[in-house]
């Protein structure tokens, strides 16, 4: 097939300017876009599917999947032409039964959409906290109306999509503000509020680590919430050499906040039994009788900012 996925190799750059899978490790954006169009594809609802992220109001197809030209691979369609240039005007789910005859669109990619001998359309907006980031298509080269069935499909892949970059996207906001933290060192990091404020991103920074399935990513991640607890070093004497397991540690960081065991679960995605058996481990390893002696040794050891 012509197309079978897959960008045009330029490094594509998102909405906060930094290029899909760049300096902090996230992975690239189009990979996660062209799993969801796999996924829409070989459900067969869908003979052909299609999209590609969006940027500066127009959204450049990259990712094809049932294609038999390239004449869509890599087509720029601007805001308000065509069917994807209407979902990024009014930023809703658009689909038309005959694409040729629709006259609710403009014609401009007409060449290409009849060169694919593509009817029935659909597409659909993936949007992230009010920003259209990216556009689907799914298409059929009969003159149908789209079933349920298909339509579900197709807006279900949406919102995996959008749940993804919004992670992501947190992240990389975590990642800027816990780095921030760690490399300026401030002579005033004690005071009460920028503490209480560095442990606050200490522990989200866990909690999101662990649900990152990246391994470098992850491993930078931890890398940063380390550094954070480091910036305590100095005040006082070295500690003793106290181990604990990293899902030990973030359990603690969570309780630091003060979260109960079952915010703890809820927040680092555990069973409520599996909390407290990390819970009791870190106490145990840490010679404390309660939750509070806990967090405080584990300040102490240099493990919790």
């Amino acid at each position: 097939m012509a197309g079978s996925g897959g960008g045009d190799g330029a490094a594509k750059r998102r909405p906060d300017g930094r290029a899909g899978g760049g300096s902090r490790l996230r992975p690239d954006d189009r990979d996660a876009l062209r799993a969801e169009l796999r996924s829409v594809s070989t459900d067969l609802d869908f003979p052909v599917a299609f999209g590609g992220e969006v940027d500066s109001g127009s959204v450049r197809l990259t990712e094809c999947f049932g294609t038999q030209t390239t004449r869509i691979h890599n087509l720029e369609v601007h805001e308000g032409k065509g069917l994807g240039g209407q979902v990024l005007a009014v930023g809703r789910p658009v689909g038309v039964a005959d694409y040729g005859a629709a006259r609710h669109i403009t014609h401009d990619y007409d060449g290409p959409v009849k060169a694919e001998r593509l009817s029935a359309v659909l597409a659909v907006p993936v949007r992230v906290r009010g920003t259209c980031r990216a556009v689907l298509y799914g298409a059929i080269r009969q003159r149908v109306a789209v079933g349920d069935r298909a339509r579900d499909a197709l807006f279900t892949a949406g919102r995996r999509l959008a749940n993804e970059l919004a992670v992501r996207d947190e992240v990389d906001r975590r990642m800027a503000m816990a780095e921030t933290i760690a490399a300026t060192r401030r002579p005033e990091v004690a005071d009460v509020a920028n503490l209480e404020e560095l442990r606050s991103v200490h522990s989200e920074l866990c909690a999101i680590a662990g649900t990152v399935e990246d391994s470098a990513l992850q491993s930078r991640m931890y890398d940063v919430a380390q550094r954070l607890a480091d910036l305590r070093a100095g005040e006082t004497e070295p500690p003793p050499q106290v181990r604990l397991s990293r899902r030990e540690i973030d359990v603690l960081a969570q309780v630091a906040l003060g979260c109960t065991n079952a915010e703890v679960a809820e927040r680092l995605s555990l069973a409520p039994e599996t909390v407290k058996a990390y819970l009791r481990a870190a106490m145990r390893r840490l010679g404390a009788h309660t939750r509070h002696e806990a967090v405080v040794r584990a300040r102490s050891a240099w493990l919790l900012p």
